[in-house]
C-alpha cells in the first residue's frame, strides 16, 4: 500500500442509503488505509435484534429504548470479517435477516437509542487512528469534522439488483419496493434523518465499479491530507 494514500489520523464519513455499495466501499477503503471500518448500521440492527428478543412492542419507545440501553454490544471492526455480538450472541447471520430488517427503522427511529449509540460511535472513532464510519448519519451526526465526508447514492433499480444479488435471488421489483419504504422512513424520521451533508461529496455508484469509486476516494483522501 503506497504511503501516500496512509495518513497517520484520518476519518472519513460514509452515508447513503440502503445498497448504494457503502458496505463494500467502506470496507475496502479501510483495508487500504490499514484503517479500521465501522459499520453503524449493523449496530442498529443488533440493538433491534435485541429489542425483537426481548419482546419490545415497536411502536412503544420507552420498551424500546430500555431494551436498546440494556443491551452489551460488542463491535468487530476488522474490514475483512466484522463480527458483531449483542448480549453475547453472536448476531452477524440474525441481523441481516428479514425480521430484523422489516423493524430495524422503527428501533432506529427513537430519539434515545440514537443518542446511546451515537455516543458508542463517537468513542469508537475517538480511539481508532484511521477509521472509515459507515451509517445514514455520520457526516452530519456522528463525525461532523470528518476528513473526508461522502454520499454515496445510486438509482433504486440499480440498488435493488445488488441487494437482490447478495439475498440469493430474491425478487427485485419486491426488492426495490422494500428499499424505497426504507428510504422513505430513514429520510423521514425526527431523529437524525437520512440526508446529504452540505459538504459531504456525492458519487452515484449506479453504474460504475466498486474498484474505480475506492479508487476515486482514495484520491480525494490522499489530497485532503496533503491540503
Amino acid at each position: 500500500m503506497s504511503e501516500e494514500v496512509r495518513p497517520e489520523k484520518c476519518v472519513v464519513a460514509v452515508d447513503g442509503p440502503s445498497g448504494s455499495g457503502k458496505s463494500t466501499v467502506s470496507r475496502r477503503l479501510a483495508a487500504a488505509i490499514d484503517g479500521v471500518y465501522l459499520d453503524t448500521g449493523a449496530m442498529y440492527r443488533a440493538v433491534t435484534w435485541a429489542v425483537l428478543q426481548g419482546g419490545a412492542d415497536l411502536g412503544d419507545p420507552d420498551a424500546i429504548a430500555k431494551i436498546a440501553l440494556e443491551t452489551e454490544l460488542s463491535i468487530g471492526t476488522d474490514p475483512s470479517a466484522p463480527h458483531f455480538a449483542a448480549n453475547g450472541t453472536n448476531v452477524d447471520a440474525a441481523i441481516r435477516g428479514t425480521e430484523v430488517t422489516q423493524a430495524v427503522s422503527a428501533v432506529a427511529a427513537v430519539p434515545a437509542v440514537r443518542k446511546h449509540l451515537v455516543a458508542l460511535q463517537q468513542a469508537i472513532i475517538a480511539g481508532q487512528p484511521r477509521i472509515i464510519v459507515e451509517g445514514r448519519d455520520i457526516a452530519s451526526v456522528v463525525a461532523p469534522s470528518a476528513d473526508l465526508k461522502v454520499y454515496l447514492t445510486a438509482s433504486s433499480a440499480a440498488r435493488a439488483q445488488r441487494r437482490s444479488a447478495e439475498d440469493a435471488g430474491s425478487d427485485v421489483a419486491a426488492t426495490e419496493a422494500s428499499l424505497l419504504r426504507r428510504d422513505k422512513l430513514d429520510s423521514s424520521r425526527a431523529a437524525d434523518p437520512l440526508k446529504q451533508a452540505s459538504d459531504a461529496i456525492e458519487v452515484d455508484t449506479s453504474d460504475i465499479g466498486i474498484d474505480e469509486v475506492v479508487a476515486y476516494l482514495l484520491n480525494l483522501l490522499n489530497s485532503k491530507v496533503k491540503s
